[in-house]
């Protein structure tokens, strides 16, 4: 199965809330909290906006198979307050809103997309590839330990948010990467304001 991973554009919004809210459903039929308001999410409408500046920054990619969208990653130099140092930052891509269709669950996508975080992680000659998970999700945890990621720490109480479980991995690390980009060079994320 060829995954192609292509930038998002904005006519790609629907899609990947579409996907959150799918993801959010299964997750709250397993018990977990991740996602919703009650777990101290973001409502869709705020997750919209912010995958939208996202968007308008290039920081958000598309997974494809056979044309299809099947899945959503972020993936920027950004973090929440309180999570991660100035210096981890300046070292390190971070993913955000990684997100597969569960129809497509089991197939190694996720996989695919971490892999490209780490080849832009490369091209910006940065030496990891960073992300904060769902705190109470041990599932999720294990899922990112089964890519490869250690465990940094659990964020502090200056970090407020529900996704206080620091992973990363070396960019390095990946040698499996049967991804076709459509961008051959990554230009550098746009200033914030």
């Amino acid at each position: 199965m060829t995954t192609v991973i292509r930038r998002a554009s904005l006519s790609d919004l629907g899609m990947i809330c579409r996907l959150r809210i799918q993801r959010t459903a299964w997750l709250t039929a397993r018990g977990s909290d991740q996602w919703t308001v009650a777990g101290r999410g973001l409502p869709i409408e705020i997750f919209a906006g912010a995958v939208g500046r996202s968007l308008d920054a290039g920081e958000t990619w598309i997974a494809e198979v056979a044309g299809e969208p099947v899945g959503t990653i972020t993936v920027n130099d950004d973090a929440d307050p309180g999570l991660w140092s100035p210096w981890e930052l300046a070292d390190a891509v971070v993913v955000h809103y990684m997100i597969v269709d569960l129809r497509f669950s089991g197939q190694r996508i996720g996989h695919r997309m971490l892999a490209h975080a780490a080849s832009l992680a490369r091209q910006r000659q940065r030496h990891w590839v960073r992300l904060d998970a769902w705190t109470t999700n041990t599932d999720l945890h294990d899922y990112y330990r089964g890519e490869g990621f250690h465990l940094v720490r659990i964020a502090g109480p200056i970090a407020s948010g529900p996704s206080r479980a620091l992973f990363q991995r070396r960019s390095d690390s990946w040698t499996f990467e049967p991804i076709t980009s459509v961008l051959t060079r990554v230009p550098e994320p746009l200033p914030r304001v």
